[in-house]
């Protein structure tokens, strides 16, 4: 059954199962904007549904309970989402197909088009498959603005803020000039073993894929985005002003953090977490001999010229790769088994460095593709490295999402639809969770980047009094960017970028916290239950080795773990 559902599953989303190594569906766009697909997807999950009722977990080996457990909770997730009108939201200004923000498929088709991301283009084959692809795509583009023009009728849209950025986005991947379009990238990189006539053949058809359908899609997105949806567009920032928008936020706070938490609880949680780190921040100042207050210190951070060591890209990844090589000698220490995935560090592509953040792209099950740490350099001139470099490579890079979804995807007997699987609150936890083990790795020796790795502890505090806020609270775009920038050594810029991502995923910046102080708590736990018996290593095997899953279940299967190790029934 587990096999089955996966494979469903792929059918539904095969641009999932590019990411995935999947080939097999390499030419399919599913039209994801038609009442017909959410109908298939309503009767997928409900015969699943009906599925598990044949089963009892309690007769299940434990792995096969925990399958039969984060699969009703994916159903039941599912299901309850179909009660909300997000369809009428097709995409949003956000766009990163390797975490799944949002899935905004408009930057995610230029990211693939480009011959630089998880679409392959080595054979003649490989190169007819994103043609079939792009038919599908430019299909689905009509239908995005069917479904955006239903939400204009019901009050169901975006704000207005969010919408100027999409329209940028969309202008952005229209070229009147094929040559330079982003989608010739896989034309100027033709492999020299393909025959004349292949050749040619692909550079016209590409040529008028790029002029006939992309340019004209997009355009055409741009143009009624600008002239028809904006105007309609809302003022107010938070989702609670949509029909029905407290509930499908509450709902989307389940979603993230996999648990039952109220939205006064993470408010309040972030609030005393803002306080303590703050506090944290002034001993760092203070150790450094700075006069002044918190916020200009972070001013000082923000513009000294010290901190602006760098003049070209390579500097900038040699610095990460020096950061790679303090911690290598001391990962012995925590863990007790390495993923086997090859890993890089690279510079992010100049067509998407202006809208990308530091982020992992997770590599491939075949081994092919290595997992990448992404830096996006626009100016290393500019590049501060007071900006949690360190934190933000144990975070995106290593032991965060590296070891965690390599050795996830690596463990062949985990059921696919697990190798593959991800839950924010776990993934991000953790992620969070690895910045927190700097200075026993031998990080963080430096108060300037102590206080970088503390303003990104203090950003995810943030995001929990400002998520809720922004959606449950009325609190403005323009009050969350001020309340943001008084509270770390962050520009207006990255201030409204945050916001704007909050806005447009409600929930989605809740797991980072949510999470690590789960894993916190846990291991404390644990440390206490088990006395001398507790190994720091042996607990991040357990918590890495079954892979991403619903904290609630994480628990679970920890409890029981800890439990027998101390001798308890």
């Amino acid at each position: 059954m587990l096999e089955s559902y996966w494979e469903g599953l792929l059918d539904l989303q095969p641009l999932d199962a590019m990411h995935f190594g999947d080939s097999s569906r390499n030419d399919q766009f599913r039209n994801t904007c038609t009442q017909a697909y959410r109908d298939e997807v309503k009767v997928f999950y409900r015969g699943y549904l009906d599925s598990l009722k044949h089963y009892d977990p309690n007769d299940m080996t434990e792995e096969d309970a925990i399958s039969y457990q984060i699969l009703k909770y994916d159903v039941d997730l599912a299901l309850e989402g179909e009660r909300f009108d997000t369809w009428k939201i097709p995409f949003t200004q956000m766009g990163d197909p390797t975490n799944k923000l949002s899935g905004n498929i408009v930057l995610a088709m230029g990211q693939y088009g480009s011959g630089e991301s998880a679409q392959p283009f080595k054979t003649v084959k490989d190169y007819y498959n994103w043609l079939k692809r792009v038919k599908g795509y430019t299909e689905w583009v009509d239908s995005a603005i069917g479904n955006f023009k239903q939400g204009m009728a019901t009050g169901y849209v975006l704000p207005k803020t969010l919408v100027v950025k999409m329209v940028d986005i969309c202008n952005g991947l229209v070229s009147n000039d094929v040559t330079k379009s982003i989608f010739y990238g896989p034309i100027k990189n033709l492999p020299s073993n393909f025959s004349t006539a292949d050749k040619d053949s692909i550079r016209n058809a590409y040529t008028l894929a790029i002029k006939n359908e992309l340019n004209v899609s997009h355009h055409k997105m741009a143009d009624f985005l600008k002239n028809e949806y904006l105007p309609k567009a809302r003022v107010t920032s938070g989702v609670e002003y949509l029909p029905n928008g407290i509930n499908y936020y509450k709902y989307c706070v389940k979603r993230w953090t996999t648990t039952n938490k109220s939205l006064e609880d993470i408010f309040n949680t972030g609030l005393k977490e803002v306080k303590r780190i703050r506090a944290e921040m002034e001993e760092v100042k203070s150790s450094t001999g700075f006069k002044g207050d918190l916020n200009a210190f972070f001013h000082f951070m923000r513009t000294d010229k010290q901190f602006f060591p760098f003049t070209t890209p390579e500097q900038v990844l040699d610095s990460f790769r020096h950061i790679y090589n303090i911690i290598k000698p001391n990962l012995d220490k925590f863990f007790v088994f390495f993923p086997k995935s090859r890993f890089e560090i690279r510079q992010t592509e100049a067509f998407r460095a202006a809208s990308a953040s530091i982020e992992y792209m997770q590599g491939s099950s075949d081994g092919k593709r290595p997992g990448i740490f992404y830096v996006p350099i626009i100016n290393p001139r500019e590049f501060n490295i007071t900006s949690g470099m360190e934190s933000t490579f144990l975070h995106e890079a290593v032991p965060g999402h590296h070891y965690q979804s390599s050795l996830q995807m690596e463990d062949t007997l985990l059921p696919a639809f697990r190798r593959y699987k991800s839950c924010g609150a776990y993934d991000e936890g953790w992620a969070l969770y690895c910045e927190s083990l700097g200075k026993d790795l031998g990080l963080y020796t430096n108060p300037y980047q102590h206080m970088g790795a503390l303003s990104d502890e203090m950003l995810r505090a943030l995001r929990l009094v400002v998520d809720v806020a922004i959606h449950s609270k009325g609190m403005t775009r323009e009050q969350a960017i001020a309340y943001m920038m008084e509270n770390e050594p962050i520009s207006e810029e990255f201030a409204i970028s945050e916001v704007e991502r909050y806005m447009a995923v409600p929930g989605q910046a809740l797991s980072y916290k949510v999470g690590a102080l789960k894993i916190i708590e846990l291991r404390n736990k644990y440390r206490n239950l088990l006395k001398e018996k507790f190994n720091i290593a042996e607990f991040h095997k357990q918590l890495l080795k079954d892979g991403s899953m619903p904290l609630m279940v994480l628990e679970e299967k920890l409890d029981k773990w800890a439990n027998a190790l101390a001798g308890k029934r």
